[in-house]
């Protein structure tokens, strides 16, 4: 099978099919535990999130069987940014310790409550590509980067943009679909953006309060950010 990211080591991107796999892992163990009141499987999947979050995709086991096992049979799906579906199972973790928590506490019913909301959040994602986590980190990086920077100018200079011309600056990632999708778009208009690869710049992701890509913005000669294009 060929693959354009390495599952283990490019782990800017994910094969988006990979998220939506543990999500139905992780909501039909989560309806398991209520099914038949044990628990236990809510914690059992808590440690399963922790490691796979704290130690790589190597100690996520669904994560594995879906690289090793599914993903050779049906092929690698499109890449996507891996940092919304991380964030999503932080969530989830943080929602399945405090259930099993609660059990611990003798608070079953609050117990059973976190748990199905992860049960039901988990499922809807697997089942419609709905990811109630993944927007919220993508909401939370839009309003810090509108917070956090100061975009109303672009240094195209330190860019390496012509001198006393207009730009099209695009941040990017060599393994992102859409930055490629987006880029081929903005040439096609007759805008050729100025590339900005956030991976070998990571300076200038955080100079500009980059949280996600693709990212792009028409750029005055004086370095007056214009509107936002994407």
């Amino acid at each position: 099978m060929l693959r354009t990211a390495d599952p283990y080591r490019d782990l800017d991107v994910i094969d988006s099919h990979a998220p939506r796999f543990n999500q139905a892992v992780v909501g039909l163990v989560s309806l398991l535990a209520f099914a038949t009141g044990f628990w236990p499987l809510l914690a059992l999947l808590a440690l399963q999130l922790s490691l796979g979050l704290r130690l790589g995709r190597r100690w996520c086991l669904p994560c594995v069987f879906y690289f090793e096992v599914v993903q050779p049979r049906l092929g690698q799906g499109p890449l996507e940014d891996s940092r919304p579906p991380r964030f999503a199972n932080q969530i989830g973790l943080a929602f399945l310790g405090a259930a099993s928590l609660a059990h611990l506490a003798g608070l079953p019913a609050l117990g059973w409550a976190l748990g199905l909301t992860v049960s039901t959040l988990a499922l809807l994602a697997a089942a419609t590509g709905f990811c109630a986590g993944c927007w919220l980190y993508k909401i939370v990086a839009a309003l810090r980067g509108i917070r956090g920077r100061a975009l109303d100018r672009i240094d195209l200079s330190e860019l390496g943009a012509a001198p006393g011309a207009e730009a099209v600056v695009q941040f990017t990632h060599p393994l992102c679909a859409d930055c490629g999708d987006l880029t081929r778009r903005l040439s096609a208009s007759g805008r050729s953006p100025l590339l900005v690869d956030v991976t070998k710049r990571p300076d200038l992701a955080r100079k500009y309060g980059v949280s996600l890509v693709p990212l792009a913005f028409a750029v005055h000669a004086d370095g007056r950010v214009g509107r936002r294009l994407h």
